[in-house]
């Protein structure tokens, strides 16, 4: 279990799973900076949030939903939740009026943009339904990818693989925000759309990261 001060934002795991030293820039140095992408998707979710909570004969909606898993060490907000009326497999849901009906719910991770070439989006939506099982207490078997580019969604199979990918990621910030080791630098034409892309100066940190392993290559010969 952990204490609030060591929660992990599920957002995060995005960033990591995309590059891990954009992930340090921004979750252990504390930076950020905006570009037209980052806006757009900022604007993305303002926009899912404020449709607020509603009904929808056997589906019930709910956006800006806290999460949080203490097993894991998460933290976060889902852009919408959707519970949908399963007597078999579902959960009374606190809050709710009718205390006979259970429901299941369902994730939905909203992004401006078409499917990643990575599962860095599966990564952060799993991790919502992680935060999910532990708050309700049920099992959450799917969710759901919406992409803006061509307005529809993904769906997303819960596996153990993923749930594995997800505890990994979790180990490996904690790791990297402890400084035990460097971040892996993933330099590609990935960086080129970046909004950190001026605090992490990708072509410079390249050449030093090639520096600094050619020097770690000649002591372990020596060695």
């Amino acid at each position: 279990m952990y204490a609030d001060d060591d929660l992990l934002l599920i957002s995060g795991l995005q960033h990591l799973t995309f590059c891990e030293r954009q992930w340090v820039l921004i979750h252990v140095e504390q930076l950020w900076a905006e570009n037209f992408l980052t806006v757009e998707g900022g604007h993305l979710h303002e926009n899912v949030h404020q449709i607020g909570s509603e009904s929808r004969g056997e589906v019930k909606l709910a956006t800006g939903l806290y999460l949080r898993s203490s097993k894991l060490g998460l933290y976060g907000v889902a852009d919408m939740v959707e519970f949908h009326r399963d007597d078999e497999r579902g959960v009374v849901i606190p809050g709710f009026k009718d205390k006979t009906k259970k429901w299941l719910p369902y994730p939905i991770e909203y992004k401006r943009g078409r499917k990643r070439w990575d599962n860095a989006d599966e990564i952060q939506m799993c991790a919502q339904a992680i935060c999910l099982e532990e708050m309700l207490g049920c099992s959450v078997p799917e969710g759901a990818i919406f992409y803006g580019k061509p307005k529809r969604r993904v769906k997303v199979a819960l596996t153990e693989a993923l749930r594995s990918k997800v505890a990994y990621k979790c180990d490996r910030a904690r790791v990297l925000a402890s400084g035990s080791d460097r971040p892996v630098y993933n330099y590609g034409k990935q960086c080129k759309n970046c909004s950190m892309r001026e605090h992490c100066l990708p072509e410079e940190t390249r050449l030093s990261a090639r520096s600094l392993k050619y020097i770690e290559e000649i002591f372990k010969l020596k060695d």
